[in-house]
């Protein structure tokens, strides 16, 4: 028999099928577990930020707003779902074959509705700018409540089905103890990518670019109709320009960070033959894929007035009761 593998390289030492362990300088896998736990942290309290300002106060209830929540309840949960991909850093699992083929569901599931609710509030915002007067009309807030519950079910639905060899024979495509791997082939890898991003990423795409050039058209049209009636031109130019500038900002962050955040992932997935998606060896594109829920509360909610105000309002209450609190226990 051969010699032995180093007992510190195997997943279970006591275990001849054992998977070895990712080779990695200490420093490095630390390194790594600290910007991943701070990463899901921080996702998972700024989404659930969201989630407290929008259901707490009335005011906030609104179709718009109602998108913000369901984006912030899904990335809240893939925030959570982090800690899995955490544990698969080193490239062992030791939560069983079942709770594998559960992390990888409601991971699936829950990235999907994301990205959904992404489609949606382009479309929301789509008719804002391109329809005004017939945005209190089209967009209610029981067709928007809907919209989100069909995003919902429809990933729900999509996912099952897709993962199901997965589902019913948890563990079926391990090589070895401790490995976490989940097979999607050919033609569901395609689904996969069609209906995950190329659609949504095509949607987006042309519904922000529609967007940016009707703010264009009516920043133009806006100069042109002031610059006689005012005799200040320039300053009314410099607004329009400035009007411009925020509008192509604004869709340069949102279309491409997600296709930064998404692209690899997906393109590691077209790339091999059948869809094979194991999380130790593709723990780079799943977590840069995990930070456009890091990044969405950024810019979808921190960019808004409201929100901003909220938190004022929420660290006021929290001081206030911890004052109280210390008071009566005085």
């Amino acid at each position: 028999m051969g010699g032995p593998t180093g007992e510190s390289e195997l997943c279970f030492p006591h275990l001849n099928s054992s998977c070895r362990k990712n080779s990695r300088a200490p420093a490095v896998s630390m390194l790594i577990y600290v910007i991943l736990s701070s990463m899901s942290l921080l996702t998972m309290v700024m989404n659930l930020m969201i989630i407290i300002s929008i259901s707490h106060f009335k005011k906030l209830y609104s179709p718009t707003n109602s998108l913000l929540l369901s984006l912030a309840v899904s990335d809240f949960i893939v925030g959570f779902l982090m800690v899995f991909q955490i544990i698969l850093i080193d490239g062992c699992w030791f939560l069983g074959d079942i709770m594998c083929g559960v992390y990888f569901v409601l991971d699936h599931i829950f990235t999907a509705a994301s990205i959904g609710t992404m489609v949606l509030i382009s479309v929301d915002r789509y008719v804002a700018v391109c329809y005004p007067l017939h945005y209190p009309i089209k967009v209610t807030q029981y067709r928007i409540q809907v919209c989100v519950f069909l995003c919902w079910i429809i990933s729900v639905f999509f996912h099952c089905m897709l993962l199901k060899n997965n589902i019913q024979q948890p563990g079926l495509y391990n090589t070895c103890m401790g490995e976490c791997v989940v097979v999607i082939y050919f033609f569901g890898g395609i689904a996969a990518v069609v209906c995950s991003f190329i659609a949504p990423v095509t949607v987006i795409v042309v519904l922000y670019v529609r967007i940016f050039v009707v703010a264009v058209s009516q920043a133009h049209a806006m100069r042109s109709q002031v610059k006689g009636a005012i005799g200040q031109g320039l300053v009314q130019r410099v607004a329009a320009k400035k009007s411009e500038m925020k509008a192509a900002k604004a869709l340069g962050v949102v279309v491409l960070v997600f296709l930064m955040c998404v692209c690899p992932y997906f393109c590691v997935t077209l790339e091999s033959g059948d869809a094979v998606v194991s999380a130790s060896a593709a723990a780079f594109v799943m977590c840069l894929f995990y930070v456009n829920s890091f990044l969405n509360p950024l810019i979808y909610a921190f960019f808004y007035p409201w929100f901003r105000n909220c938190m004022k309002c929420i660290d006021v209450f929290t001081y206030n009761c911890g004052y109280h609190h210390l008071y009566n226990k005085c």
